[in-house]
């Protein structure tokens, strides 16, 4: 273990942090399409019944990113202090927490499919299904959870490579088992929705092992020895810290996309189909401010740690610059494509219409997306969860959604639309605002860790 970020040119490390990221996101993308595809092949009934667990499956979801996000700030910030110990300890913690959380979580879970998922309005012809998919799921959800909290940690060293090439392996395999355990193939029975399933949970398990033999075998990280329960306790209260805001931030975002879709379903159902064909085209686009801010954490927090604060200042400025360009980039060229794109995935006129406005008016905003995403990621490196989580409820509870009413009242779905992009452009501001004051004086300090730097001001 060596703080690999606190020296070196900072535009070459973004870059090499970066790069991978962009892989892994698309690895990612590529595992939720092909869930999608192939449970689509098995009837309508099947796709209605596992996009009922969606919402579940995101809340989960955001639990161990919150969890991954604690462990990435924490161990990140020790590594730039170069505390080998507390580094293993806390890595060695944060998996113990996260057995801990999933233990908890899917035995609630198991005995609460039935009654929630009738709560949400799954059917009796839906609910055999969901029980046959949540059941494995659930007792599978220590490999979802577990390996995003240990690749969190590998991505703390500065390593996104590994991480992102656990993440291709998973998708592949995922790939591959789907139709094998879906439709049967030779021995291989056809499980239908029971293996879709199963596909995800072997597929993710083989990740949960390369992670740890990462963790263990590659940087010793691991320990082995049991720790007191005021050394557990200690390390877990800073853990989750960052975790308990993080997983509450990534909850905004679903919970948010929710109303939104209610305002626009007054529209129809094409309306509906389009914003959902737009957002998943938009999850591509904005694939490389999302690997600028998976990757702006490790690199904060390790210069931090060792009180390199022009480096930190350095790469937000130029992690900024880099999101507006991209940003102009690419609502040019949806500008110029976006109605052929659309037609590849739906010939309806109606659906490409309201997909049309909405990606020609919101990705106007990506560059201040980009700028928010980023800020958001340094504020938890640096151990400041708050601004993070103000920063998601400005940008969508107090803006967009209010906004995003008076629009449909003003304007129709356009307006609904324009509140997205003057809701980004409003937080980008703040952001970069936020950056500028929060991180101030920043003194400029040598390629060797300095001890006597004076206090950073926080406003």
């Amino acid at each position: 273990m060596q703080s690999s970020l606190t020296t070196g040119r900072v535009p070459l490390q973004l870059l090499k942090l970066s790069l991978p990221m962009v892989w892994g996101v698309l690895a990612v993308l590529a595992f939720s399409l092909a869930d999608t595809y192939f449970i689509a092949q098995l009837g309508t009934n099947e796709l209605a019944a596992i996009s009922f667990t969606f919402p579940v499956v995101s809340i989960l979801a955001s639990v161990a990113m919150g969890l991954g996000t604690g462990a990435a700030s924490v161990i990140a910030r020790e590594i730039g202090k170069g505390n080998r110990q507390t580094v293993q300890r806390l890595t060695t913690d944060s998996l113990l927490l996260s057995f801990l959380i999933v233990g908890i979580l899917a035995a609630l879970g198991l005995m609460t499919i039935t009654p929630l998922f009738t709560a949400l309005g799954a059917g009796s012809v839906l609910l055999p299904m969901i029980r046959d998919y949540m059941g494995i799921w659930y007792l599978g959800m220590v490999f979802l959870v577990v390996p995003l909290v240990g690749n969190s940690a590998i991505r703390a060293s500065g390593n996104t490579m590994v991480p992102s090439l656990i993440m291709t392996f998973a998708a592949a395999a995922n790939i591959v088992a789907d139709p094998l355990l879906i439709f049967g193939w030779g021995p291989f029975p056809a499980l239908g929705i029971q293996g879709a399933a199963l596909a995800t949970v072997l597929s993710r398990a083989g990740t949960l092992v390369a992670s740890l033999a990462f963790l263990h075998f590659r940087e010793r990280l691991l320990l082995f020895t049991l720790p007191s329960l005021a050394t557990l306790a200690k390390s877990w209260y800073r853990l989750l810290f960052i975790g308990v805001p993080a997983a509450a931030t990534n909850l905004i975002s679903p919970l948010s996309v929710g109303v939104i879709t209610g305002l626009i379903a007054r529209y129809g159902a094409e309306a509906v189909a389009g914003f959902g064909l737009a957002s998943r085209i938009e999850a591509v686009a904005l694939i490389v401010p999302l690997a600028i801010s998976a990757s702006i954490g490790p690199f904060v927090g390790q210069n931090w740690g060792a009180q390199r604060y022009d480096r930190v200042k350095q790469a937000l400025q130029l992690s900024f610059y880099f999101c507006l360009g991209w940003g102009v980039i690419i609502s040019i060229l949806l500008a110029m494509s976006s109605s052929q794109v659309i037609a590849w995935f739906d010939g309806n006129p109606d659906v490409i219409s309201s997909a049309n406005i909405y990606l020609t008016l919101v990705p106007i905003s990506y560059g201040a997306l980009g700028i928010v995403l980023t800020a958001s990621s340094a504020s938890n490196a640096l151990g400041k969860p708050a601004p993070a989580m103000g920063m998601s409820l400005s940008r969508l509870l107090l803006l967009y959604i209010p906004l995003a009413y008076l629009g449909s009242q003003l304007f129709g779905i356009a307006g609904i639309f324009g509140a997205a992009c003057l809701s980004n452009g409003i937080v980008g501001l703040g952001a970069w605002l936020w950056q500028s004051r929060w991180i101030s004086p920043l003194p400029r300090a040598t390629s060797e860790k300095i001890s006597t730097l004076p206090e950073v001001v926080v406003r």
